[in-house]
């Protein structure tokens, strides 16, 4: 599966952006799919994920701001964010697997590209 994510930008704290992965192949909906981010000088970070099923999990920095969603019609996955904070800048990355919705980095199979979300204080 391949997948395109797009959506980031500048945004002031407080404001949201909604990113989009765009993904490629007729199996999309058997996939789990997760956002990571990864900030300069940082590793890569769990964010989000959702089962093949719908059910979410969010990490506990973004829960309550970040919410992750599915279009299984459209081959797309959506991260919405709200109330942005100086510290939810990084690059954004989708990716995917076939395995139970997880948090490790590694047991993702399929990355997007990335997109560049930058919150101005």
């Amino acid at each position: 599966v391949q997948l395109q994510a797009s959506g980031g930008g500048l945004v002031q704290a407080g404001g949201s952006l909604r990113l989009s992965c765009a993904a490629s192949g007729r199996t999309f909906s058997s996939y789990t799919m997760g956002w990571f981010r990864q900030a300069p000088g940082k590793g890569r970070e769990f964010v989000a994920a959702i089962s093949w099923s719908g059910s979410s999990y969010h990490a506990d920095s973004v829960k309550g701001r970040f919410t992750i969603s599915r279009d299984n019609a459209k081959n797309t996955v959506y991260l919405q964010m709200n109330s942005l904070k100086a510290e939810d800048t990084a690059v954004y990355y989708c990716a995917a697997t076939l395995k139970v919705p997880t948090t490790l980095v590694a047991r993702y199979d399929y990355w997007g590209q990335g997109t560049q979300v930058t919150v101005s204080s």
